[in-house]
């Protein structure tokens, strides 16, 4: 007898229950490892002394230097208030301190200001998925894609947003999709190897993000992905070896025990399922 299909079905209900822990104890979930501050255009009556404090505040933000990032954005909101970038830039501080109401109404002012700048639409909509508000994140990615159909950022998180409703298939249909435009974008491979792990396909799913994972340039979250693949597969030896590449010793034995977990509870599931 064919066991499979069951069992696929036992590890699709068992991550369901365990996806949201996903995003918080592994930053797996993340859609876009991009910051949402993306470059500026240089405005004709932009004044060089702010824009040169908005290149200070992005670098300060992407450095992980959120007090100064900080301080340079209220700065510049105070000179404009009507400043889409200097807003973004607020709500990407708040963002990045897990604020999501506070960033989101900033993205929101910013949004207003410029309603065809990129920038706040992503942050909107990283905002909303962070609020498991999927609908809202969907319809915004919608619209990104819309104004620019080969924004890989956008079509990135649009796929992850379905995915993160529920809908794996289709989310790894629309991903597919978007690589055979976009081939070996590591955002687009990230997201569809994640769905797999999601939607009861951890093997396939390591497959794919073995792909990105062999560039030296691999960010962390695919990384962390493929150890979750390993994981939930059994292969203790693999996950820790690519997990402490990113983590200290403590973090990657807490990986490996919420693994273990996940584990028993897909083995229970199996068996329930094949009861049945």
């Amino acid at each position: 007898m064919n066991t499979r299909p069951n069992l696929r079905g036992a590890l699709n209900l068992a991550m369901k229950t365990c996806a949201a822990s996903l995003v918080i104890a592994l930053g797996a979930c993340t859609t876009t490892t991009r910051q949402v501050a993306d470059t500026h255009p240089v405005l004709r009556n932009s004044a060089p002394s702010a824009m040169s404090e908005l290149r200070i505040a992005d670098t300060a933000l992407e450095s992980g230097n959120l007090e100064l990032a900080t301080s340079l954005y209220e700065k510049i909101v105070q000179a404009d208030p009507h400043s889409a970038a200097g807003l973004t830039g607020l709500g990407n501080t708040l963002y990045a301190v897990g604020d999501f109401t506070r960033a989101g109404v900033f993205y929101d002012r910013a949004n207003k200001t410029d309603a065809n700048a990129p920038a706040p639409l992503i942050g909107m909509a990283r905002v909303a998925l962070r609020q498991r508000r999927f609908d809202d994140a969907i319809a915004t990615y919608r619209r990104l894609i819309a104004m620019s159909p080969d924004d890989t950022l956008a079509l990135a998180g649009l796929g992850a947003a379905i995915d993160m409703k529920g809908d794996h298939a289709a989310a790894q249909a629309f991903l597919r999709d978007a690589l055979a435009k976009h081939v070996g974008d590591p955002m687009l491979s990230v997201n569809l190897g994640l769905s797999l792990i999601l939607g009861g396909d951890p093997r396939e799913g390591a497959n794919v993000l073995l792909d990105v994972t062999r560039f030296p340039a691999a960010p962390p979250q695919a990384r962390q992905d493929l150890a979750l693949a390993y994981g939930l597969l059994g292969n203790k030896e693999a996950a820790a070896e690519i997990l402490s590449r990113d983590l200290p010793k403590a973090s990657v034995d807490d990986n490996l025990r919420y693994y273990d977990i996940q584990r028993e509870r897909l083995t229970s599931s199996a068996q329930t399922v094949s009861l049945k």
